[in-house]
């Protein structure tokens, strides 16, 4: 795999044409590369055949017709199902195939699946995605890659289609652990921001000036500078758009419950992070799953009475 040229434009597999994977095989498309397109829901395949792709009826057709292949899946669950299922990939992979999952799953997960490519003679790296659809549509994407080193570039090939940044960090699971840290922080300081947008707002403070106060200041964050969760402070991110699009709360409390596993498993105090994911998990109870993770926000205001 290593010795592949990397000029060649040969097909490339993308399974999971999601908010996040279809943005990203686009890119794949604009750059030159046949895609070879696979969803378990069929409408998410039809604009990729309008653009020429092929689309295929399992992960296991798209292993035997491309022997490089991104997969982009919501959950643990999935990639095992993608991966290792009665139609999975491991069925039809052919020896020597770069199999890159860009899902944010388990680390634990991630060593199992690439034990079980591994025997097939093929290569696994995870690399998941930070920047959210916004840096996905742009192509400025950030991947935290782990694997065989050896093969990091011959993934860097086709990651640097899709982001601005491709970080190797160690073995399989690493980037995945990378993934998990940055999320936790992230879901952090959206809280912080929120509670400290919401207080600031009901003292009398107008939200605008506020977050330039803030983004001018040493609570200066993601959160408040590129992604503000109150509506009306920025143009073209979820919160002024009722919270529609982006990335949803329930993968927010998802991966947060990736990061209690393996905090649980190293031994790691975590009490930020715990609380974070309660809070994420009651905002999916209230009705607010499938709403930006951003509308935080929101959720503190209905509460406040409480």
């Amino acid at each position: 795999v290593c010795s592949r040229t990397m000029a060649s434009k040969t097909p490339v597999g993308f399974i999971g044409l999601g908010n996040m994977g279809n943005p990203m095989a686009k890119n794949l498309v604009k750059h030159g590369y046949p895609v070879i397109a696979y969803d378990v829901f069929p409408e998410a395949c039809k604009e990729f055949q309008d653009l020429g792709a092929q689309v295929t009826d399992s992960p296991a057709d798209v292993a035997e017709k491309a022997d490089r292949i991104i997969t982009m899946l919501p959950s643990s669950p999935n990639a095992i199902e993608v991966y290792t299922g009665a139609n999975g990939i491991l069925k039809k992979v052919k020896k020597g195939s770069l199999l890159i999952d860009s899902s944010t799953i388990d680390p634990a997960v991630s060593k199992e699946l690439a034990k079980a490519v591994e025997k097939m003679g093929a290569v696994f790296m995870d690399a998941p995605v930070s920047g959210g659809v916004g840096a996905a549509r742009a192509g400025n994407l950030t991947f935290m890659v782990g694997g065989v080193e050896q093969e990091f570039d011959a993934a860097k090939e086709l990651l640097t289609c899709m982001g601005s940044n491709v970080i190797y960090c160690g073995e399989v699971g690493t980037g995945q652990a990378a993934k998990i840290c940055n999320n936790m922080l992230l879901a952090i300081s959206m809280i912080g921001t929120a509670e400290a947008m919401n207080l600031g707002i009901r003292l009398g403070l107008d939200p605008k000036l506020l977050a330039k106060i803030l983004n001018m200041s040493s609570g200066r964050c993601w959160s408040s500078d590129t992604y503000n969760p109150v509506p009306g402070v920025m143009e073209g991110v979820p919160s002024a758009n009722n919270y529609q699009g982006g990335f949803g709360t329930t993968l927010m409390a998802k991966d947060l419950g990736l990061a209690q596993i393996s905090a649980t498993s190293t031994k790691t105090p975590v009490p930020l992070g715990s609380q974070a994911h309660q809070i994420y998990r009651l905002m999916c109870a209230r009705g607010y799953a499938l709403k930006d993770f951003s509308a935080v926000f929101q959720f503190l205001r209905e509460e406040e009475t409480l």
